[in-house]
């Protein structure tokens, strides 16, 4: 019984690297199988979330009014988003530029660190071409008719 939420809790142990975590939750019909899995998928919001603030950088945003915080906060989303959908689409996994022991998977470092060596091939003007009597900017103008 957890005093603070005045309702039962399942509390499970598991030994992460050099020490041991607790893993809370009040749904009690959950086997520790799933409650580990739960806790890893929620682990990987969390880092999506970090990735949006920090890498995209929403976290940065100078806007004062609500709609212009929602526009960008919704621009940044867009970003991620296509982001993944490029590395979903790769033929290869990227190779991970800074190697953690234990993780096979890639980074989204590591698609950013790809889509921006493709921005500066000199074929990257047959996917956004330049304007020289537009001031509309290219990629934006790519961008957003991909997500229209």
């Amino acid at each position: 019984m957890l005093k603070t939420l005045k309702r039962p809790v399942q509390v499970v142990w598991v030994f992460r690297r050099t020490q041991w975590v607790a893993l809370f939750t009040t749904d009690l019909s959950l086997s520790v199988t799933q409650i580990i899995e739960y806790y890893g998928a929620r682990w990987k919001i969390e880092s999506e979330l970090k990735e949006l603030k920090q890498d995209i950088g929403s976290q940065k945003s100078q806007c004062r009014n609500a709609q212009a915080v929602t526009n960008h906060l919704n621009f940044c989303m867009m970003a991620t988003t296509l982001t993944w959908i490029y590395a979903d689409r790769l033929k290869t996994d990227p190779e991970r530029r800074h190697k953690v022991k234990g993780r096979a998977s890639f980074a989204f470092s590591d698609i950013r660190r790809i889509i921006a060596e493709a921005a500066l091939d000199p074929d990257f003007e047959r996917v956004c071409p330049k304007y020289s009597s537009s001031p509309v900017n290219s990629v934006v103008a790519v961008l957003l008719r991909m997500v229209a």
